[in-house]
């Protein structure tokens, strides 16, 4: 602490001492096999220190996994041995180093600790970034590297995925080891979608700047920066290699680079503290939403301005020039909530010096009590205020344009089709709907940080597995995406189809080894010919925050291969009275259909 480091990690036992617990006479051997826990405590005058500054190290002569039976027995009891300890001592985390590609024996033994033990500790997967083999050795010789695809290179990811799926009800993260040689951004894309929790850096790593001090080449910075974002905690590791400055510089460089990293952008900002943060999505239709929830929407810079854009130019396409002061346009918001919209009808109206007569159409009565005082104080007679559900509403004449934002983060999620069909008798021949269409996207990803959240939902009187069966909107941050996102549901307004059930089989190539955990959903929309908004990664609008992810998981992850097919069935099923969703993964296998009948999940019509 005198040197501003946060915790140590130290072995528990000396790590060239091999115990002895097959054979006699070592078997039998007296005396303490280590340090006494009072020398921390007698040191810092608190035993307290143990949980809070001190992570353990596994010996490293200890092999779990050996061919060999007396060596793979003696490891297996020297492994209880320490893992009993650390858990005497209180330890908040132990480091265990992943050996190689077979990790069974280990996982069957960590998992048992688990279960008989009473002590919750945080097991640490030492794993390096880059395999061994795919290290380069063409230092001395000079030769040119070779390319290797990154579906071949031989990451130790998979092995480690596999260790969780082993012990997937236990707290385990890994601590990568950042080496020399970088990994392509795939494969560090691979390791974004793990719990990392803690990342060794080597002094070893360091270069020497002009003025003697270490710092990072930019391909190691870039990794670091994208390792602040999930928050790991970093260990530095090895004797200091620049003998003239303190062991605190390279402290000191780690946090120059945290304050130095790019700034978050608005989203991100407003995204803080959600990451990977499960929420229910929205049912407007069935609950009257709070105010605090109105206002949260409002505060989108990109949204609103959108909407007004896409008013403005339908104004101008549907009102020539000759009669803008004597052709007034019925605008209809429908779903007014507390009046964003009425308000950018209104701006861009004014914008396009064109005459309007709204009617803003709304069911919370609470919210109502909002737009009254904007009647009042603001719109005047130019706006009709209307408390009643759209689809009840018997309009006193027909729109020539009806505007709504009923839009949820998979699209159609809460319930824009059943709510702009049930309103669109009241829309003139011809008339426009912003928005007018709107498509829902799917992509297979990885994250055992979200499997492991959504399996940590348990409710009383409620199936284990339902929670599985349950779309949740999330901020995605621990992630990885699998393959790019393929269009699912498409619906168009004014329709002449009021059959909103929808069914879907998408097929997904994934380009590297991993493990299926669900499906990342995402929506594209156009309001008015070329005026669109998105959540879509790649079509994203900047800035814009209302809606997060959804994230539909499965109940068993799902090991895929390079090369592998993912094909997921989809439904949109409705029986007028819910609206549901069910999915299943038919290949590389065949999953259980989730959702059936809405067993677990609707959304209330």
């Amino acid at each position: 602490s005198e040197r501003a480091f946060d915790f140590l990690c130290m072995p528990l036992f000396h790590p060239r001492f091999r115990r002895e617990f097959e054979l006699d006479p070592a078997r039998s051997r007296r005396g303490a096999q280590t340090r006494s826990d009072l020398l921390l405590s007698l040191a810092a005058n608190s035993s307290s220190d143990w949980n809070t500054l001190i992570v353990g190290k596994l010996s490293p002569w200890i092999q779990t996994d050996s061919e060999v039976e007396t060596e793979r027995r003696n490891s297996e009891s020297a492994l209880v041995q320490e893992l009993n300890f650390a858990a005497y001592l209180g330890l908040p985390a132990f480091m265990v180093s992943l050996k190689g590609p077979h990790c069974a024996n280990l996982a069957r033994v960590l998992l048992n600790h688990i279960h008989t033990g009473h002590h919750s500790c945080m097991f640490w997967i030492r794993v390096p970034l880059m395999a061994p083999e795919d290290l380069r050795d063409d230092i001395i010789e000079n030769e040119p590297a070779k390319h290797c695809d990154d579906g071949e290179v031989k990451t130790v990811v998979f092995t480690f995925t596999c260790l969780l799926l082993m012990v997937v009800s236990s707290p385990n993260s890994a601590a990568v080891e950042v080496g020399p040689d970088m990994p392509s951004d795939a494969v560090i894309d691979k390791w974004l979608g793990e719990p990392i929790k803690a990342a060794i850096l080597p002094t070893s790593i360091f270069l020497t700047n002009k003025k003697g001090f270490p710092v990072l080449s930019k391909a190691h910075q870039r990794i670091i920066f994208r390792l602040f974002k999930l928050e790991a905690q970093f260990i530095l590791t090895g004797t200091s290699r620049h003998s003239e400055k303190d062991f605190r510089s390279y402290l000191q460089y780690l946090e120059y680079l945290n304050q130095n990293r790019p700034a978050p952008n608005s989203y991100e900002l407003f995204a803080k503290g959600y990451e990977d943060y499960l929420q229910s999505p929205l049912q407007p239709l069935m609950d009257n939403l709070e105010s605090q929830t109105y206002e949260v929407f409002e505060k989108d810079p990109i949204k609103y301005s959108q909407y007004q854009q896409a008013v403005y130019k339908c104004l101008l396409d549907r009102v020539p020039e000759e009669e803008k002061d004597t052709n007034v346009q019925v605008l209809m918001v429908l779903g007014a909530g507390r009046g964003p919209l009425v308000n950018a009808s209104l701006r861009a109206a004014k914008q396009a010096d064109r005459k309007l007569r709204v009617y803003a159409v709304e069911k919370n009565p609470n919210a109502i009590i909002t737009l009254e005082n904007w009647k009042f104080e603001e719109w005047g007679d130019q706006v009709t205020v209307v408390s009643c559900d759209m689809r009840e509403w018997a309009a006193p004449e027909k729109a020539d344009i009806i505007v709504s934002e009923l839009l949820g983060s998979f699209g159609d999620n809460e319930l824009s089709p059943e709510c702009l069909d049930g309103a669109q008798h009241f829309l003139k021949d011809g008339g426009v709907s912003i928005p007018c269409s709107y498509t829902s996207f799917l992509a297979p990803l990885s994250s055992s940080k979200l499997y492991n959240e959504v399996r940590g939902c348990r409710e009383r009187d409620k199936d284990p597995e339902c929670h599985f069966e349950t779309p949740y909107v999330v901020r995605l941050h621990n992630f990885h995406e699998l393959a790019d996102p393929k269009p699912c549901f498409t619906f168009s307004h004014p329709s002449t189809d009021m059959n909103n059930n929808r069914y879907q089989c998408l097929r997904f190539s994934v380009g590297c080894n991993s493990v299926l955990h669900g499906f990342a959903g995402y929506f594209e929309t156009t309001l008015y010919k070329d005026v669109t908004l998105s959540i879509k990664p790649d079509t994203h609008s900047p800035g814009m925050f209302s809606w997060f992810p959804i994230l539909f998981p499965i109940k068993q992850p799902i090991p895929l291969s390079r090369g592998d097919d993912v094909c997921v069935r989809f439904w949109r099923c409705n029986n007028g009275k819910k609206v549901w969703y069910e999915w299943a993964v038919t290949e590389p296998i065949c999953s259980a259909i989730h959702n059936p009948a809405g067993r677990s999940y609707t959304i209330g019509l």
